[in-house]
């Protein structure tokens, strides 16, 4: 795989917090796999690692909250990145709403609940395609720049990537 690096390496996407919400738990984590998929009809998929509490609770959820976080809120990030919700309720730290069953960070800049749609196998990480079901922003975060994963290299994450 080392060829791919020179590819990968340049990559520099939009990170964003997803959370879950089933069966009485709730989780979410920092993410950095996550793409519009289709535009007729609107999908936006998210990849969770395996070894994730969120992916856990994510496998019997009906829908999921992605959150755009901006620059400056990068405590935030290490919340959800740098934490595992094995061991910290992240969810105790922020305010947070339901929105149709989905927990909703309210410091977000801007967040969308979708329904999941379909779950794709892509090896160590599973695609969550999500049909967006509500949404918002926070009109002083417009404009602002969004985190992304150069701004997010410090954070030690709170599970192994494998």
């Amino acid at each position: 795989m080392a060829g791919m690096d020179a590819f990968i390496d340049r990559l520099d996407p939009d990170m964003c917090v997803v959370t879950a919400a089933a069966d009485g738990d709730r989780a979410g984590c920092l993410v950095g796999f996550a793409s519009q998929c289709s535009i007729e009809p609107l999908r936006y998929v998210v990849w969770l690692s395996k070894a994730n509490r969120t992916y856990r609770v994510a496998r019997t959820a009906d829908r999921l909250a992605v959150h755009l976080l901006t620059r400056e809120q990068h405590g935030l990030a290490e919340l959800f990145g740098g934490e595992t919700g094995d061991q910290t309720d992240k969810f105790a730290r922020v305010r947070r709403r339901e929105v149709g069953g989905a927990v909703v960070l309210e410091e977000a800049a801007a967040w969308f609940v979708g329904t999941v749609v379909l779950r794709v196998e892509g090896g160590d990480h599973v695609g969550f395609v999500l049909e967006p079901q509500a949404w918002g922003a926070r009109e002083d975060t417009a404009g602002a720049k969004l985190l992304r994963l150069s701004d997010a290299m410090s954070i030690s994450p709170g599970h192994p990537a494998d």
